[in-house]
């Protein structure tokens, strides 16, 4: 078995439309994931924003208080939701994300929260790279009009399978995030994401493919359900994608649940097959993972 993965694990991308009503998505929620489970799940992703609807207007009204942790039940619904889900399903549950408040700092951050299958809290991850964009005639979006920037990288240990990563949408785009992860030795970058109609379509399944490529690991994408009637319409289409770049399953636009089981066998035999972790020529480029990063694990 390879020294990445220790054993073979079964991932489940929970692919959910949010409304206004928080209370309802997180029970929405609750309901997937223990499906996900009862189907074999070892590891369960939710998407980015799934438990309030995605937009700046909406980032302050929904945002929850997770410092200092853990939270009350008043302070941050979800936290606690998300760490009973964990339980209750005896499985890994990565919770998307979700609006924070930090009184702290008077910010709000876009931040995923992951559990162990004891509800306990394994690792936070605040949204790195900010969706600033704006592409004439087709989407203008600012999240930093609201939203701060976290500054570390994100790097969980799950003791019987190994190491994995997490970082959320707009993060994938910017591959050294991804390097420094798989060469730290993560087996699985997983990148709860809402991309829109327009960088969906161009992008979603070239990022996921591109990361995957250049480190020889798996990569999950989770997205919410694509809701034409919400004022952002997520392109959904989760997916996984194997150390080969190959696309081993796809959701399409609507609500559900994907599944993969992942191997260290086929991590071990894309990295002989073409062995660039051998063929790195740091003496001409630097090694973006020996210098100073900031991470948490």
């Amino acid at each position: 078995m390879s020294k990445l993965l220790k054993k073979s694990v079964k991932l489940a991308l929970v692919q959910l439309a949010a409304g206004s009503d928080k209370s309802a998505n997180l029970s929405r929620a609750r309901s997937k994931v223990l499906e996900a489970t009862s189907n074999g799940a070892n590891i369960v992703v939710l998407p980015e924003c799934f438990n309030s609807p995605y937009g700046t207007k909406y980032f302050p009204k929904y945002a929850e208080t997770l410092l200092p942790s853990p939270p009350t039940k008043e302070q941050s619904p979800s936290f606690h939701a998300l760490s009973e889900m964990a339980k209750e399903s005896k499985s890994y549950l990565v919770g998307g994300s979700i609006p924070e408040y930090w009184a702290e700092t008077k910010k709000y951050y876009n931040t995923s929260l992951t559990f162990d299958p004891n509800g306990k809290l394994l690792a936070t991850h605040r949204k790195v790279h900010l969706f600033d964009i704006d592409i004439p005639g087709k989407i203008s979006f600012h999240e930093s009009e609201v939203l701060s920037p976290g500054n570390k990288l994100t790097l969980i240990d799950l003791p019987e399978y190994g190491r994995i990563a997490v970082a959320i949408c707009y993060d994938i785009r910017f591959p050294e995030l991804a390097m420094i992860a798989a060469r730290k030795d993560a087996f699985l970058l997983l990148y709860p994401g809402a991309f829109n109609m327009t960088t969906g379509k161009l992008h979603w399944e070239l990022q996921a493919r591109a990361r995957a490529m250049d480190n020889q690991v798996y990569v999950g994408l989770c997205s919410p359900a694509r809701d034409m009637q919400a004022d952002y319409n997520a392109w959904g289409h989760s997916m996984v994608v194997d150390p080969m770049a190959e696309v081993v399953v796809e959701a399409d636009e609507k609500e559900g649940t994907v599944y993969a089981e992942l191997t260290g066998e086929k991590i071990e035999e894309t990295r002989k097959g073409i062995p660039i972790y051998g063929q790195r020529r740091f003496d001409v480029y630097p090694d973006v993972s020996a210098g100073k990063v900031k991470y948490e694990e």
